[in-house]
C-alpha cells in the first residue's frame, strides 16, 4: 500500500530506492469506516495522512452543535489540520472519514525525523500541500456569492466523484444549506 505514496511523490521527484524504503517504513497504513474520526479537534493534531482510497472531510461543530464540513479531500492528497500540525497548537477542526477510507499516516515526530534523513522531502511535501491549499481556496471561492442551487450545480460539476461517495448531509453542510433544501434542489434539477 505505501507504493501509492511512493508513486505519487515520484511524479514530482525521482526517489532513490533507499529513500523509498525510508518513506515506506515511516508511514503506517490504516483503514477507517464512514464516520470514524481520524482526528478529533480541541487538541494538537499530531498526524499527517496521505489518502490512498476514499474521502476525508475537515469539519467543525458550530455554536448550535451542528456539524459543518469545511472541505473534502480524496485520493492522492495529504490531509492534516495544518496550523495545528505545523505550530503544535490545539485545533478546533476534526478530520472524519466521509466514506470508507484507507490512509497512510505519519506522526509529527516521525515526519520530522524522516525529514532529517531525506532532507528534500520537506520542501517536496510542503510544495504539494501549498498547491492543494491554493486549489482549496479556488474551489471555495467559486461558491462565494452563489445561490444554493448554483452552488450545488458547481459542486456536481467540479467534485462529482466526491458527491457519489459521501452522505448528502455532508454535502449540504459543505454547501451551507440544509439537507431539506438540498433534497428540493436535487428534485428540481432532475
Amino acid at each position: 500500500m505505501p507504493n501509492k505514496l511512493i508513486s505519487f511523490l515520484s511524479l514530482f521527484k525521482h526517489l532513490s530506492a533507499d529513500d523509498q524504503e525510508l518513506i515506506t517504513n515511516t508511514f503506517e497504513a490504516r483503514t477507517f469506516d464512514e464516520g470514524d474520526y481520524l482526528f478529533k479537534g480541541d487538541r494538537v493534531c499530531q498526524q499527517l495522512f496521505f489518502i490512498v482510497e476514499g474521502v476525508l472531510r475537515i469539519m467543525v461543530r458550530n455554536e448550535k452543535g451542528n456539524e459543518v464540513t469545511h472541505y473534502f479531500l480524496k485520493e492522492n492528497q495529504f490531509c492534516t489540520i495544518l496550523k495545528s500540525f505545523i505550530n503544535q497548537v490545539p485545533a478546533h477542526e476534526s478530520i472524519q472519514a466521509a466514506c470508507k477510507a484507507t490512509v497512510l499516516v505519519v506522526t509529527h515526530t516521525n515526519l520530522m525525523a524522516l525529514y532529517l534523513r531525506v532532507p528534500y522531502l520537506k520542501s517536496l511535501i510542503d510544495e504539494i500541500i501549498q498547491q492543494a491549499l491554493v486549489e482549496k481556496i479556488n474551489v471555495r471561492n467559486i461558491y462565494l456569492g452563489q445561490d444554493s442551487t448554483t452552488r450545488y450545480k458547481l459542486f456536481m460539476m467540479r467534485q462529482a466523484d466526491i458527491a457519489l461517495r459521501v452522505p448528502l448531509n455532508d454535502i449540504a453542510s459543505y454547501l451551507g444549506i440544509t439537507p431539506q433544501s438540498l433534497s428540493r434542489i436535487r428534485k428540481n434539477i432532475r
